[in-house]
Formats: C-alpha cells, structure tokens, sequence
C-alpha cells in the first residue's frame, strides 16, 4: 500500500525560505560586522590578515550555520507563540554557530596572529540579535495587531489576582484572535506588585480599589483568577464584586493550573456556592473505600440527582458490580453512558424498575445478590406530594417497604436510605412520608440480620427540583425572580458533599440509626436571589426584578435545625450526627401502614389524618402549629 504524500505546503516553502536568505544575510552581515565593530568602524585599519580568512570560511560559516539552525528547529517552530524554549534555541545554535566558526578560522587564517577574541563576542552578540529579531518581530507585531484589534471589542474585563493563572488567562485574551474581551486592569492584594505590569496590563491597586476601578474602566466582567485561594476569601472578594453590577467568572480550582489547564475555556460563572463562604466538606475515603470496594452495591434512584452522584462516587471506589435501578429511562441512560466512558472495567447493570412493583424488587434482588444498597428513589417535590399524597404514601412509603423487605429476604449486608430533614416535625406529605419510611427502616433494623440505616439531610445546591436552577432560568428569562418570602430561610450542601456524607455515614452504620448531615449555617432564600441576579451582571429591581408569590401548600418557613434532635450523638466526622431513635409500638404500626396501604388503593385524597396518627409530630396546612410558625 503506497503512502499518502503530503499535499505541498506554498505558503510554508515561501515562509522558510525567506528565513533562510535572512539567515544568509545575517551570518554574513555579523561576520563583517564583527571585526569592523573590533576596529570602532575604521575599515581602512582592518589588516588583510584578519580579513582574508574571514571571508575564506564564509561559505563553510553559512552552510554550517544553516544545517545547525536545522536541528534546532529554528526553521520549524510556530513563531507566533515564541517563548523561552525558542528563545533558548536561538542562543544556543548561534553560540555553537560562532564555536564552528572560531575552529574553521584557526585553519584558515594566513598569518601567526589569529582573529582576535573580541571578533567572537562581536560575531555572537550580533548573530542573536539578527535571529531574535527575524524570529519575534512576528509575534510582536502580531501582538500589536491583536491590541489594535481588542480596543474595538466591547466587553471590559478587570482581573482580580496577578499570579501565574493571571498570567495565562491574560496573555490567552491578548493573543487571541477570538477573543471579545479587553483587559482593562488587573487587582491584587500585594502591595509589591501595585503599579507593575503583566502583559502590559497595570495592576492597579487592592480589593478597596474594585468598585472604584469598575466605575472608572467602565468594566463589564470581573475574572477572579485566584484558584488557590480559600472560600472565605472568595466569598469576600465577591461579597465587593457584587456592588460593581459587573458579571463575575472564575477560575474553577488549583488543580487547573498545576495540570497547565488555565485557559479561557476553564473560567465558569461564579456559582452562589461560592458565596457560602466555606470550603468543601472532606470526608474519609478509606473508610468509604473499605466497605465499598469489592461489594455489589444497588442504587434505586440511580437516574436522579443525589442517586446519579452516589452511582459516580460509588464507582470511584471500585466496587465488584453496581446496579442501578430506576423509573425513568432518560435520566438513568445518561448517568449509564457516563459510567461507561469513564470506568469501561465497571461491571455495570442497570435495570428499569419501579420500586413499587414487589415481584420486580424481589426478582433482582434475587437474581443480583447485592451487598450493600442506596435507596434514594423517592418523589420529593413538596408541592406536588400536597396534591398528590397517595402517590408520594406508595412510592416513598411503601416503595421503601418493599425495597426494604426485598433486601432482608435477600441477605443484603447494609441498607441506606435517603431520607430528608423535612421528616423533622413535618408539616408536608413528603416530610410525613420520609418519617414513615425511617419508622420502617428503624423497626426492620430489629428483625433482620441487613443493618437498615437512614440518612437525613437538606436542600441539595443544583439538584432536581432547587431553587437554583429556577432561578437562573428566570434570570435568562429576563425575569421576575420569584422567592416565596422574605424571611424564608434553608440548609444548603452540593450534590457531591451530601453524597460523600451519605457515604460515609453508610460506613459508620452497625443498624438502626437515623444519621444526621450537618448542613453548617441557614441561608436566606432572598439572599441567594439577590446574589445569583448580581453575580450574572444585573441590578435587583432595575433589570431583574424579585416577586414575593407565597408560601406554597406544605412549605416551612424555617426547617427544623438538625442540630436540635433529641439525643444527638456525634461521630467521628464532625460532619455526621446519630439521632435518638424513636421508640414505637410495632404491632400498631404495621396495621396502620396496611390501613394507609388500603386507603391509598382506593385513592382516599383524605389521608392525612392517617398519617397524623402514625407520625404524631406531623401537622398539615391549616393546623395552629404551622399559623404560629409563619
């Protein structure tokens, strides 16, 4: 089979032998240059003697020169993004340039006295400066041109952070052809870089010159290139960005720019996350590493947000199989896909299934034989469980029920299940159910040899059904932003600390316990509103506007501090907490889910009485307790 030749390249021919008639005009221009340099320009005073070898061994001088220039890949390299590698190139070859040609003079010369030395310093100094200049005029002008081209784009950009990742993302946004920003100005804390330059951009003083420096570059966008920098001190660097009404981005971490991955293409949009003011949460990975490897583990739920990410954080930890198990096919084919790509050595099953379908269950639990299982299937949607309730008592109830019975029937060795601090004197049919569901996995714990445990915590940053991605969608929209009052207040966590929690707290389990996420400090609702209309560049009220629409049916206005449970044991993550479990009648709790098991068949909408009765601490809408609270 013959090879495919290259297609002849005219543009690059032309390129390259333009360097190489310049390279001939440079050795030669160096070699006279350099002694009529020796001699302070008076020619008539060069001797013969030094003249003649010179020009005997210019041709020799010129091939050599040429062939060396070659091999260091002087006429190959991409000029326009020159640095010091090209540069280091240059003085090498044109140093091993002038060794070849101080050795070739020493066998032409025509007399005893040979060339003097400083013709060498000459020839050197001169050599460089030809070539350096031939090899970065390109790039200069180039750089000049892109200048030119950067003042007639619109967007005005201040940085905040004159460090390394600084650097990169300046000089990317300089050199691009592509880019519709312009670099305006650059912030930074430390007083020894203030009035110095990077890429010819000023630093132009502290963060108590942000507001003032946006006002006066008239800056559209704030890039805050501090990847290592703490939470807290992301968190005040944009508690000021957010009075500037300019659209904040950032770099997403330090391990971008150890990995050399700091470029445009990495800066995100400053998430409100960052405004938590806190780091991540970190959590035992040997401990999770130690119960989870080499187990089958099975996820109901796998397709949704908490159960997708347990599925990523599980498969991690090299587990022998993971099954995922979940209703809706679209959601759980992505998270397949994903799986796929990342770990192709995953055994890996996943099965469509509703938990509410007893043979089902009881078929792959059989059929799998899992040792550990996440049960993180659930409708958690507060108002929509409020008129649907006999949905939310089948699935969440009695979906666990039977998850649950299928477990122990099967010998599954530790049993997780999701549950939620809205169980917490609950005032919505999904609270309610979840305390249903942590009754069942408390009382089940007592009769068989699986270790049931619960994991309870509150509202998950980006998941399905968060005020976020609602928000952000409104804010696209052009608004209003609806909160539903201004005094309505949550915990928040993201998706990956919950998971990791939940992990965790599955390695602590030995049965029975109700564990607890500490989910650190409550954040207004209208804060976070207020922050993410900011944060994307806009003014509250002006250009998106904040509409007040109620308390929806269910809803607190505060949720219950996780702290305050009764009997709070802590664990060895500071994180984690164990809740009293709660002592009940088991004999009267078994007919009451069989009479809420008939009621929900025959679609009874009034089943909330029922439900007061099996979880005493649960009062609807409507009830004295909730009026007092709101």
């Amino acid at each position: 089979m013959k090879k495919e030749r290259k297609p002849f390249n005219v543009k690059l021919f032309y390129r390259r032998t333009c360097l190489i008639v310049y390279d001939i005009i440079s050795v030669v221009l160096a070699s006279y240059l350099a002694i009529v340099m020796r001699y302070e320009f008076r020619v008539d005073e060069i001797p013969e003697h030094f003249m003649s070898p010179i020009e005997h061994v210019m041709p020799l001088n010129i091939v050599v020169t040429l062939g060396i220039f070659y091999l260091f890949r002087l006429y190959s390299s991409l000029w326009a993004f020159a640095g010091e590698t090209e540069l280091q190139n240059i003085v090498v070859s044109c140093a091993l340039s002038t060794l070849v040609n101080g050795v070739c003079l020493q066998f032409f010369r025509t007399s005893s006295r040979a060339v003097p030395k400083s013709y060498y310093f000459f020839y050197l100094f001169l050599l460089i400066t030809c070539i350096f200049c031939s090899r970065f005029s390109y790039r200069f002008f180039r750089g000049l041109k892109h200048k030119q081209q950067n003042k007639k784009n619109r967007i005005a950009v201040m940085v905040i952070g004159a460090g390394e990742a600084a650097n990169l993302i300046i000089k990317e946004i300089v050199n691009s052809n592509f880019s519709t920003m312009v670099i305006k100005c650059i912030i930074d804390d430390d007083k020894g870089k203030w009035g110095r330059f990077i890429q010819g951009i000023k630093v132009v003083g502290g963060r108590d010159k942000i507001v003032e420096c946006a006002d006066i570059y008239d800056v559209d966008e704030i890039i805050v290139a501090m990847p290592s920098a703490s939470r807290a001190e992301i968190k005040n660097i944009l508690e000021i960005c957010k009075d500037t009404n300019c659209k904040l981005r950032s770099l997403p971490g330090m391990y971008q720019l150890v990995n050399g991955e700091v470029n445009v293409s990495k800066l995100r949009d400053v998430e409100v996350e960052d405004l938590l003011g806190r780091d991540p949460i970190s959590v035992d990975l040997d401990s999770i590493l130690g119960y989870v490897q080499g187990k089958a583990v099975l996820v109901t739920g796998g397709g949704g947000s908490i159960g997708s990410e347990l599925c990523r954080q599980i498969a991690i930890h090299r587990p022998k199989r993971l099954i995922i198990v979940d209703i809706y096919e679209n959601t759980v084919y992505d998270v397949q896909q994903e799986l796929k790509a990342k770990y192709p050595e995953l055994d890996l099953v996943v099965l469509i299934a509703s938990v509410r379908n007893t043979n089902r269950m009881n078929y792959i639990f059989s059929k799998y034989r899992p040792d550990i299982v996440y049960h993180a299937a659930a409708h958690k949607h507060v108002p929509l469980m409020e008129d649907s309730p006999t949905e939310a008592i089948k699935n969440n109830v009695f979906g666990t029920f039977k998850t649950a019975q299928a477990a122990a029937m099967s010998g599954v060795q530790r049993f997780v299940m999701i549950s939620t601090d809205k169980a917490v004197n609950p005032t919505n049919i999904m609270g309610a159910s979840k305390r249903i569901c942590e009754m069942i996995i408390q009382t089940f714990d007592k009769h068989y040899e699986t270790e049931f445990v619960a994991v309870r915590f509150g509202n998950v940053l980006g998941s399905n059904g968060s005020v976020i991605p609602l928000f952000r969608k409104q804010i696209a929209a052009g608004g209003p932003v609806t909160v539903t009052h201004p005094d309505i207040i949550r915990y928040f966590m993201t998706i990956p600390e919950a998971v990791s929690l939940v992990l965790q707290a599955g390695a602590y389990a030995k049965g029975g316990e109700i564990f607890v996420l500490d989910m650190g400090e409550p954040v207004k609702i209208l804060d976070l509103a207020h922050n993410l209309i900011k944060l994307s560049g806009y003014r509250v009220g002006d250009d998106i506007k904040i509409k007040f629409t109620g308390l929806r049916p269910g809803e607190k206005l505060y949720e219950e501090l996780l702290m305050d449970e009764e009997g709070m044991k802590d664990t060895a993550n500071r994180m984690i907490h164990i809740g009293k479990p709660i002592e009940l009648d088991e004999h009267e709790f078994f007919t009451q889910l069989k009479e809420l098991k008939d009621e929900c068949q025959v679609e009874n909408s009034d089943i909330r009485p029922l439900i007061k009765r099996i979880v005493p601490t649960y009062h609807s809408q409507g009830d004295e307790v909730l009026k007092e609270t709101v």
